[in-house]
């Protein structure tokens, strides 16, 4: 499958794959982070009277090749607050490099996990939701079967997206965190069948809500954390097989880096989303649990990063699974995501990083906001 390049002028979330719970009182984000709402007051948000219909909400629904995930926000004076999550570790691409087709187990999963996104989005007042799969459905001989057998049994209409648009929501997700002194970041953003890089930067817009992306290239890879582990292993990775990882995926970035040109390095920060960034993060800040408010807008320096991933290589399995960011289910996959942020950094060797633990679903909820012109009323005008 050819790489496509083009240029052109989210509440905590448990890393065993257990649902996320609702996010009403979700704590506020670090104060390194660039949270959804900056201070002002939130729109609405009180109690309704007796017999008021509840404020409409906005859902956006993401399934990947490794995870299902769901986000149902109300607006806020500036952003979004998350009244409801999900997120669940389904493998919905397990064994989908082989085959060439998505396993009825795997397919049993993900139909499992959206038939709970689908009682909690039927239990709100929607106003607008956006459903997508990914890179397993666009792959898969049957992929577009199993996105009718889902409506059969869900109710839920999944949109399956090309890579042009899973890379733009990823960017208008992340756009929030990058440095606006810089002359813009390199977002990855690692799934677990395809890794999206754009060269982004950000712009004010002429609402009050999250800054505008700007996206100058982009490449989409039909490489991501469990074709890559399936390929070479995940359970006892060598260095050697970390190294061919790393070469595998690298040549793919040519044209990026080409699209890109020359550039200082110190000027651009790299900006990534994912499991594997945010478990970096994690382990690098030695958390007793997973702490999204800890680790989304954190920043880590070059030498931070090397330093974690040689931890993680020299980790037996067991000290892996048992490390409370990483997990059973994410254990195998975790260094085949290293491999691959350690081939972005090879071709851009930034002096930070920033972790985002946000992207397409919070991409989805911006645009659908935005195209409603939530921001443009006063705060005293929102229901």
């Amino acid at each position: 499958m050819a790489d496509d390049l083009q240029t052109q002028a989210s509440p905590p979330v448990d890393r065993f794959g257990r649902e996320e719970r609702g996010a009403d009182s979700a704590r506020a984000p670090a104060p390194s982070a660039a949270p959804w709402h900056h201070g002002r007051r939130h729109r609405g948000g009180r109690p309704g009277a007796p017999g008021e219909r509840p404020e409409p909400c906005y859902a956006a629904l993401d399934l990947g090749t490794n995870n299902c995930r769901l986000l149902i926000a109300k607006p806020t004076g500036s952003g979004f607050r998350v009244v409801d999550a999900f997120s669940r570790i389904v493998r919905l691409g397990e064994g989908l490099i082989g085959s060439g087709r998505l396993g009825d187990a795997a397919m049993g999963r993900a139909i499992d996990a959206l038939g709970v996104c689908a009682g909690k989005i039927g239990g709100r007042r929607i106003a607008h939701a956006r459903l997508i799969a990914t890179e397993a459905c666009r792959a898969a001989a049957n992929g577009d079967h199993f996105i009718s057998r889902v409506e059969r049994e869900t109710g839920l209409k999944l949109e399956i997206v090309d890579r042009e648009t899973e890379a733009r929501l990823a960017a208008v997700g992340c756009t929030p965190l990058v440095d606006p002194r810089s002359d813009g970041a390199v977002l990855f953003d690692i799934g677990g069948g395809s890794t999206e890089v754009v060269w982004l930067d950000r712009v004010d817009t002429n609402d009050d809500g999250p800054p505008a992306a700007v996206i100058r290239a982009w490449v989409s890879v039909p490489l991501g954390v469990v074709s890559m582990a399936e390929r070479h292993g995940g359970v006892q990775v060598t260095h050697e097989n970390f190294e061919a990882m790393v070469n595998e995926f690298r040549p793919h970035l040519g044209g990026f880096v080409a699209a890109v040109g020359a550039h200082d390095c110190g000027r651009l920060h790299l900006l990534g989303t994912s499991g594997t960034v945010t478990t970096i993060a994690g382990v690098h800040l030695d958390l007793p649990r997973y702490d999204r408010s800890q680790v989304d807008g954190t920043w880590l320096g070059a030498g931070q990063v090397a330093a974690v991933v040689d931890r993680l290589l020299a980790m037996p399995f067991a000290e892996r699974v048992a490390n409370p960011c990483i997990g059973a289910e994410r254990a195998d996959l975790v260094l085949a995501g290293c491999a691959i942020l350690e081939a972005v950094r090879r071709c851009f060797p930034c002096d930070r990083l920033r972790v985002a633990d946000r992207g397409l679903r919070e991409g989805i909820l911006v645009e659908l906001m935005r195209a409603d012109g939530v921001w443009n009323r006063s705060v005293e005008d929102h229901p």
